[in-house]
């Protein structure tokens, strides 16, 4: 199932552009968790499970290149992948692109495992595991 890869599209919202009509940068780091959500979801998995099976996937590490600015109205298309299985973290690439294909921005996030009751880090689930391998 490596390299997963799915695409999720979003419309930049006029109260997502900052006074010089672009999106403000902040806002493509709630691009990367709609499609990390969206690509769980299309995979067979959720947040909502692991939560309810006492998992939780904290956000540990983050990174994002900005190359070309995205305009209010721009239909984006955000590619997530992620190359390699989970271990006690999972790291997602994204990629947004505009409607001519153009790369607007990259990144990553990195996801631990966590137990909702200790605090402590964990595996990840098998059924969560079993989607990426």
């Amino acid at each position: 199932m490596l390299p997963f890869e799915h695409s999720t599209q979003l419309r930049v919202r006029y109260a997502e552009t900052d006074q010089m009509g672009v999106v403000w940068h902040g806002h493509y780091v709630q691009y990367f968790e709609a499609a990390r959500t969206d690509a769980l979801r299309a995979n067979g998995g959720s947040y909502r499970a692991l939560e309810a099976s006492g998992i939780m996937m904290p956000v540990v590490e983050l990174g994002i290149s900005y190359h070309k600015p995205a305009r209010y109205d721009d239909l984006l298309t955000i590619v997530t992948r992620v190359a390699e299985p989970p271990g006690a973290r999972l790291r997602f690439d994204y990629e947004i692109l505009n409607e001519a294909r153009e790369q607007l921005v990259t990144g990553y996030t990195t996801l631990a495992f966590m137990d909702a009751a200790t605090r402590r880090p964990c595996r990840p689930p098998h059924s969560l595991r079993a989607l990426f391998t």
